[in-house]
């Protein structure tokens, strides 16, 4: 066992693609080092690591329902705390990296980032940008999850990224996708479309909505939302202004998606930007024809530039429904599409992976 002690830095815990691998990274990583500590302000997160993990937060669970910025205040307490008992530590940064930079810096301890989106695909503020271009690059190292989002640190940041790429447990996925659900879908000969993601700008439900209102008096489909988020009312209202209803269903945020997504046909991505969109890594393992927004930076490595599925404009709806419908009528080419992607999956192999992690940290003096 590796007698390093890591610092895991991540102030708020969400439902997500990101969250999931903090947990299957944190998880493995605690069997390979001497001490593995997570630094949260989300108290209920707890749960998902194991009991080898010191997990530092607060007390109370009132915390939990602030925004990122307070949370990222009261973690940067627990890693000022944390660092002046142990100033032999080594942290990774899995969010807020700038100010755990600042602070790694100001103490002279080692530290690693790890995005897994690019910044400025978000970033719209000149200063913010300025200040992302300055402070990244004092990190040790810099771990990034798409050889696309690598490039950019490279072009922008004159930063040569170490690329990981999300774990990815192919037995874990099949294996709870066998657990028996009810049906989400009513008619057998229609299309079956799915959208997984929580309910924020950036995941653009709205194109998705505007596509199927496109499609409702050109082919017969029942479509499926999957998530949670504050732009639920927005989506319910469109759905209901726009007589989508029997056609259209939102389903809650589920634990575990795989049964739900192995009912589908199609799983449709509408985001605005990603970073490695783990569901479409998800659907490639149950079989499932993808249609993804081409946006920055994830889907198109994915996909193989659209040959293990189809891409289109980011917010381009007719071309969206015009994808759907086509695919929908040809088969053979749909499956040739599945086929390709199946063949590409093992770059994502789980323990390939979360090994590429232990390599960087160890690398570490």
């Amino acid at each position: 066992m590796n007698q390093k002690k890591i610092i895991l830095f991540i102030p708020s815990v969400e439902k997500g693609g990101a969250e999931k691998n903090l947990f299957i990274i944190s998880n493995y990583l605690s069997n390979k080092f001497k001490q593995l500590t997570v630094i949260s302000a989300t108290k209920k997160a707890k749960k998902n690591f194991n009991k080898k993990i010191e997990f530092l937060c607060p007390d109370s669970e009132i915390w939990d329902v602030f925004g990122r910025g307070i949370k990222t205040f009261i973690s940067i307490i627990f890693l000022i705390k944390k660092i002046l008992q142990d100033r032999k530590v080594l942290v990774l940064s899995f969010q807020s990296n700038i100010y755990a930079i600042i602070i790694c810096k100001i103490f002279s301890i080692n530290v690693i980032t790890r995005s897994n989106s690019f910044p400025d695909d978000w970033a719209k503020n000149y200063i913010k940008r300025l200040i992302f271009k300055k402070i990244l690059p004092l990190a040790n190292k810099n771990i990034v999850n798409s050889i696309e989002i690598k490039k950019k640190f490279k072009l922008a940041y004159k930063i040569n990224a170490n690329c990981i790429y999300n774990p990815l447990n192919r037995k874990e996925i099949i294996k709870l996708s066998k657990k028996k659900t009810k049906n989400i879908y009513l008619n057998k000969n229609f299309l079956k479309i799915i959208h997984v993601g929580r309910f924020s700008e950036e995941k653009d439900h709205i194109t998705f909505l505007n596509a199927l209102s496109l499609l409702k008096k050109k082919i017969k489909y029942e479509a499926v939302i999957m998530g949670r988020g504050r732009l639920k009312k927005k989506i319910f209202q469109f759905i209901e202004t726009n007589n989508l209803k029997k056609s259209v269903k939102i389903l809650d945020y589920k634990k575990n998606p795989y049964p739900y997504i192995k009912q589908a046909d199609f799983l449709v991505l509408t985001s605005l930007h990603e970073g490695l969109p783990n569901i479409l890594l998800e659907a490639i393992v149950l079989s499932k024809f993808i249609i993804s927004s081409n946006c920055p930076t994830g889907p198109k490595e994915i996909l193989n530039n659209g040959k293990g599925g189809d891409l289109f404009k980011v917010g381009n709806y007719k071309d969206l429904a015009r994808k759907i419908i086509f695919n929908s009528k040809n088969n053979e080419i749909k499956k040739k599409k599945i086929k390709f992607a199946l063949s590409k999956i093992n770059r994502f192999d789980y323990e390939r992976n979360l090994k590429k992690y232990f390599d960087v940290l160890d690398s570490i003096n």
